[in-house]
């Protein structure tokens, strides 16, 4: 499984970080991006959750 951030969408609230830090943190120019690719299988579920929760809906998720 993959995730993906569109950095046009995202608005760099950090939900995602909070929710998934094992594969998203907010990188310098404040922006999320996902820093395991792919996402570790212990990961998968929160970091589905993190894109359920995002605001904005910027974080998709290949399966």
């Amino acid at each position: 499984m993959r995730a993906r951030v569109n950095k046009d969408l995202c608005i760099g609230c950090g939900a995602c970080a909070a929710i998934c830090p094992q594969v998203f943190e907010l990188g310098e120019n404040g922006l999320s991006r996902v820093i395991a690719d792919p996402v570790p299988a212990e990961a998968e579920a929160s970091a589905r959750d993190a894109a359920d929760g995002c605001p904005v809906g910027a974080i998709k998720i290949e399966e």
